[in-house]
């Protein structure tokens, strides 16, 4: 089976500091990956190189791409790496404010990544809004509120929204819990979960909350200083970890 994703050698350093090293891995269709580690290990910087929104040292991201198949995303113009970014591929913040408008509607919200894909009729858009609004946990009543009002689970949730409408592949996601309360937590993880499932989505999830990633994750890559010292199917690399640090992120959690 061809990857969804196969990202070679990719490396980015802030002068001495590594952000993360030569790091090689695939991803197939279908496929969740968690990313974790404590504060500083590399987590967010892969990502955010992964995602296009830091440009990498050096290294392959390279995507099979509807039309022309796998394609290094880091070689694409400017023009095509956008559209991706608003097809196939989409990215949900840790901040739902910094991946939301906030002074448009929620309905908005949802129409505008649409409208990027070439959507013009208003019935028809927010219709799909008012769909996906409902997929999401978010009454209809509320379409046309902006999300400064909601609270930061609804704003969460509303931010998935705005990303999974235009049926993307593979999706981003920082910290998707991160900042909220357990109980909300739970409800969006179970949401996460089941819409992951449904679409048949393929996802790369940076946590540093365990349980998140025993969830969500198929595999498991933990990252330290930059390096990915352990990689496994999540269960096998919780359950029963080789790596030192490894075996101190699971011990520190389950003296919690």
């Amino acid at each position: 089976m061809t990857p969804l994703l196969d990202v070679r050698g990719l490396t980015k350093r802030y002068g001495a500091r590594i952000g993360c090293l030569d790091v090689s891995f695939r991803l197939y269709p279908g496929e969740v990956l968690g990313i974790v580690g404590e504060s500083g290990s590399g987590k967010s910087t892969l990502l955010n190189c992964l995602a296009g929104h830091l440009a990498p040292d050096a290294g392959q991201v390279v995507f099979d791409t509807r039309s022309d198949g796998p394609r290094d995303v880091l070689a694409m113009s400017e023009p095509e790496r956008r559209m991706l970014g608003r097809t196939d591929w989409a990215f949900v913040h840790q901040n739902p404010r910094d991946g939301l408008r906030m002074r448009i509607s929620a309905g908005g919200n949802v129409g505008e990544r649409l409208m990027a894909v070439g959507a013009r009729h208003y019935g028809d858009i927010r219709a799909v809004a008012t769909d996906w609004l409902g997929r999401v946990e978010i009454s209809e009543t509320r379409i046309d509120d902006r999300p400064s009002g909601f609270s930061g689970g609804m704003q969460q949730r509303l931010q998935i929204a705005r990303n999974l409408v235009t049926g993307p592949r593979l999706v981003f996601m920082d910290e998707p819990t991160g900042g909220l309360d357990v109980s909300v937590q739970a409800r969006l993880l179970d949401l996460i979960r089941g819409l992951v499932r449904r679409m048949g989505l393929s996802a790369i999830v940076v946590t540093h909350d365990l349980a998140v990633v025993r969830l969500l994750a198929d595999r498991l890559m933990v990252m330290k200083d930059g390096h990915v010292i352990e990689t496994g199917l999540t269960d096998q690399v919780l359950d029963d970890p080789q790596a030192p640090y490894t075996q101190l992120l699971v011990s520190s959690v389950l003296q919690v």
